[in-house]
């Protein structure tokens, strides 16, 4: 008689990378090296745009904020990042960014990676910035105005500093609490820092000027007049309907760079301006197909509202990185079947008998 085989199969296994484990990566790995390694694998991907199945970002918004799904693929892996994005969270004592992804195979559909995204998500918003100054701004920019000390700003400042070689830092936040928050994140990093008391003075003699702010508004934080010849701009904060951060002539100044025009037409920048404003997206120069700064004196701006090709970037430099170093944990986020189409029997063992109704109590009660 010939024994039974058991049946055969791939073991789902999903790593888990929580917030104090990547803590732990990044600071095993060095931040600047996790910097770099983001932005090259952005780069990477950026290059291979067409590989990607792209799509803007679907969005529930509400008075107090938003919350986003971000989704993308490639023929073998697909990544999706859950991220909101609330002002007001602060005065609750919550983070006003908070995100976590997941990485899985297209082949199968097998979550490979569950990872924590808030502090990634604020390595790949800085990585992508410096990667779009090092394509647009002066070779030789060596002061940043940072108009904007939230959470975002520290790794920012760093990124410019490692990747772009920043070495002043012109700070400015309608809060100076934040301000000297950052001041103080930043000793040791060697960056020079000035405390300026307007956006204005943060911007004069600045090469690159980045404005990072939180508050879900149309703002004015950057004016035409602030804008000097040659300076690169990183609009960061303008990130969904609604929210803006610079005057709108800002935009007619020179030429304007963004990640994905459909997403970015809806919540960046150039929400402000016409449907057919014209915008070069930042792959096409980093692919030679489209020219970057032209000349010493022009100005440029990157509209970055964050997309999802970034997080996937991001995500498989972290499982790399985790599965490198030997960190995370596995977990069973799906279930284990010796026979697949039996997922009846990871329910059965914990069914001690057929639920009981109320007939079958009512027989119990009565006496003998």
């Amino acid at each position: 008689m010939t024994a039974r085989r058991a049946p055969t199969h791939r073991k789902p296994v999903t790593l888990y990378l929580s917030a104090p484990e990547a803590a732990r990566l990044i600071g095993a790995k060095g931040l600047p090296a996790c910097l770099q390694g983001i932005a090259d694998c952005i780069a990477a991907d950026f290059l291979r745009w067409g590989d990607f199945d792209k799509s803007a970002r679907v969005a529930s918004y509400s008075p107090g904020g938003a919350i986003e799904l971000m989704p993308i693929a490639d023929d073998a892996t697909y990544t999706f990042k859950y991220v909101n994005g609330h002002p007001g969270n602060t005065r609750l004592g919550l983070s006003t960014v908070m995100a976590f992804g997941v990485l899985a195979d297209v082949a199968t559909g097998t979550p490979r990676f569950l990872s924590e995204l808030t502090l990634t998500t604020a390595l790949r918003t800085a990585a992508m910035s410096a990667l779009a100054a090092r394509a647009l701004a002066r070779p030789d920019s060596r002061v940043m105005a940072l108009i904007g000390n939230g959470a975002q700003s520290e790794f920012q400042a760093l990124a410019f500093q490692h990747l772009v070689g920043i070495r002043e830092l012109r700070l400015f936040d309608t809060d100076a609490r934040a301000t000297a928050k950052l001041t103080a994140n930043l000793e040791g990093s060697g960056l020079a820092i000035v405390a300026c008391i307007s956006a204005a003075e943060a911007a004069r003699g600045a090469d690159i000027i980045t404005t990072i702010t939180a508050d879900k508004r149309r703002a004015t934080v950057l004016g035409a007049d602030m804008v000097a010849p040659g300076t690169h701009i990183n609009a960061v904060g303008g990130d969904c309907p609604g929210k803006t951060e610079l005057e709108a002539a800002v935009l007619t100044l020179g030429p304007v760079f963004v990640e994905y025009t459909p997403q970015t037409r809806v919540e960046g920048e150039i929400q402000q301006m016409p449907a057919d404003f014209p915008v070069t997206e930042l792959w096409e120069v980093l692919a030679g197909r489209a020219a970057g700064r032209r000349t010493r004196d022009e100005i440029t701006l990157f509209d970055s509202v964050g997309f999802a090709l970034e997080d996937f970037s991001a995500l498989r430099f972290m499982y790399g990185a985790a599965r490198q170093l030997g960190m995370g944990t596995h977990i069973e986020l799906v279930p284990d079947l010796d026979d697949p189409r039996d997922l009846f029997a990871l329910l059965r063992p914990t069914l001690q008998r057929a639920p009981a109704t109320a007939c079958d109590d009512a027989a119990q009660a009565q006496p003998a």
